[in-house]
């Protein structure tokens, strides 16, 4: 199989992960087909993408609207959407059986050349494409909502996944201006959803056992925590928080997070008494009909992260060059 990394690209599915990946590639000049097995969401795609290239455009992530959304068209067959495709990703709904479904209806028109990444945010690529005949071009390419402001891309192979697969799609990833991250085989929830899975049991227990509010927990993330992760992840922030390194900080503090760690065996459920709690006290910070709009504004802030941490790579780069 030789992998042709810089042909046309098709998204399979027009949802709020579809249309942000197509964003992604379009704005880094590769020409994207859209396809929906519902023809009046395909149809309404590209006036929503036009609608979010103009926000990018207005933090500075665009140059041009017009250009990025005119390599953009809408097919109505998925034939013609992966007809000499170099890759297609897929953004059903996160459900099995469709995802089994689409890769079926996949397998019966993609030519031999095109590589299939699916954005499945837990379900392994194994649970689908077990018995089709383009499984070793086949692989999870998990993104952090919303992908086209937040660049990582988890890429998780199947059992069967070609290692050339998961090179030829990692290159394109970094191409496009993402930052691929690879695990070696498929584990529950990959990596981002362990990680973060580990942070909110215990923002749930915390809340639950009424040791913080649930607005001073989120505070100690966004004003605290989240400030050091928005640029370094957590073995360099402990590399960098102890005077000898990582090393002396898992000796000095080693013994702490243990005696954490055995305090929290107990797996608790997040029972309907205990999300009441948590409901209860969110909508009293954000009334529910404001949700739209908060996230809006959530984005928004991402884009100018984004710009800022563009910018400032920029600069590291330059003094790296001047050095």
């Amino acid at each position: 199989m030789t992998a042709t990394i810089d042909g046309e690209i098709a998204i399979i599915g027009c949802g709020l992960v579809g249309r942000a990946w197509a964003m992604v590639f379009a704005r880094a000049g590769r020409r994207v087909r859209l396809y929906d097995a519902d023809a009046a969401i395909a149809d309404a795609a590209r006036g929503r993408i036009a609608e979010g290239l103009a926000d990018l455009q207005r933090y500075g992530l665009v140059d041009d609207v017009a250009t990025v959304l005119d390599r953009i068209r809408t097919e109505h067959d998925l034939g013609a959407a992966l007809k000499g495709a170099a890759y297609a990703q897929e953004s059903v709904f996160e459900r099995v059986d469709v995802k089994r479904q689409i890769f079926a209806a996949i397998d019966r028109v993609v030519g031999p050349e095109t590589l299939i990444g699916s954005s499945s945010s837990g379900i392994p690529a194994s649970a689908f494409t077990a018995e089709i005949a383009c499984r070793d071009r086949c692989l999870v390419a998990h993104p952090v909502n919303p992908p086209h402001v937040i660049p990582v891309v988890e890429l998780v192979p199947a059992p069967w996944t070609a290692p050339a697969t998961v090179a030829a799609v990692r290159g394109l990833m970094e191409a496009v201006g993402q930052a691929p991250v690879e695990l070696t085989r498929e584990i529950e929830g990959f990596l981002i959803n362990r990680l973060q899975a580990v942070l909110l049991m215990e923002a749930w227990r915390l809340a639950e056992e009424g040791y913080a509010t649930v607005a001073d927990i989120d505070r100690t993330i966004a004003d605290g925590l989240g400030l050091r992760w928005s640029f370094m992840g957590p073995f360099e922030t402990i590399d960098l928080n102890a005077p000898g390194g990582v090393a002396d900080y898992a000796r000095r503090l080693g013994p702490l997070y243990q005696r954490i760690a055995a305090s929290c065996t107990e797996h608790r459920v997040w029972d309907e008494t205990l999300i009441a709690k948590v409901e209860e006290q969110r909508r009293r910070q954000l009334p529910a009909g404001e949700l739209p709009q908060r996230s809006a504004w959530r984005d928004r802030r991402l884009m100018a992260l984004a710009l800022h941490k563009r910018e400032e790579t920029k600069k590291d780069k330059e003094s790296d060059d001047a050095d």
